[in-house]
């Protein structure tokens, strides 16, 4: 299994590198749409939507939302901090409810439509972020890839750190292999990613500022991935997909950065309206 993840990584990582640094910002769009949309395809069995017609328009609401929202962000550029703000908010609001979960409850979220909705409010606002970050600022290619080498980061770290250390269960009715080691793991990884963003672009904040940015941020990414296998979990599914070797489907290598592209975005705003 690891040799298969390393593998896969090995493969990915130097393209998904390559198309983040050197496609145009409507290029490298439209090719996270197309992940985005495959994304969405895995989400249809999460949301329990079974037949094509229900996967098609589930599909193409989808990538209506992404058009429109792009769109109207490009005429209105002022709309994306409510929107990254609104994202921000329904990533606090999921950590709190991961937090209070417990299974004798009702389920998390019940019903397709709502599970549907929920596609939407996960997908849509990732997307944005990433393309208005690539294009906003004048070095948003590599605040992109500062936010997904972070994740990668944060991700191994805890892996690594967990296996090795982790004895406290995290979140075990909702993820039994996750430990509280191995958050603290991803922590200190956020910590020296913190740090390296201070050396590449001290101008941005203080490095006491950007070692909290980057620790938040990698927090928001344990509440996506743990909210991803919640919905697994509801659904009786180990992974959403099979698509990349190792790694499960489309969603679980990018259920971390769902949550935390919008919160990575709005932090950035934040960061300029304090200078």
């Amino acid at each position: 299994m690891l040799f298969q993840r390393v593998i896969t990584a090995l493969i990915l990582v130097p393209l998904v590198i390559a198309g983040v640094l050197y496609l145009s910002t409507l290029s490298l769009s439209l090719l996270l749409a197309l992940v985005v949309l495959m994304g969405g395809l895995e989400w249809t069995r999460l949301a329990a939507l079974d037949s094509w017609s229900e996967k098609l328009l589930f599909l193409f609401v989808l990538a209506a939302s992404m058009a429109g929202l792009g769109l109207s962000v490009h005429i209105f550029p002022n709309w994306v901090f409510p929107i990254t703000l609104f994202s921000t908010l329904f990533w606090v609001m999921v950590t709190v409810r991961l937090i209070r979960y417990h299974p004798s409850e009702v389920a998390t979220v019940s019903g397709r439509f709502w599970k549907s909705i929920l596609g939407f409010l996960v997908l849509v606002p990732a997307w944005l972020s990433l393309r208005v970050t690539h294009g906003l600022y004048q070095d948003g290619p590599y605040l992109v890839l500062y936010l997904l080498v972070l994740i990668w980061v944060a991700d191994s770290c805890a892996y690594f750190s967990g296996r090795r250390w982790g004895r406290v269960k995290l979140a075990p009715q909702i993820s039994p292999g996750k430990t509280r080691e191995g958050v603290y793991g991803a922590l200190a990884g956020a910590v020296v990613c913190g740090a390296l963003l201070y050396g590449l672009r001290p101008e941005s904040a203080s490095l006491p500022l950007l070692i909290f940015f980057s620790v938040i941020v990698a927090l928001v990414s344990v509440v996506g991935d743990l909210f991803e296998s919640l919905l697994k979990r509801q659904a009786g599914l180990k992974d959403s997909g099979d698509l990349l070797p190792g790694h499960g489907g489309m969603l679980d290598r990018i259920d971390s950065l769902t949550a935390a592209a919008p919160v990575f975005l709005f932090g950035l705003l934040l960061l300029e309206f304090a200078k």
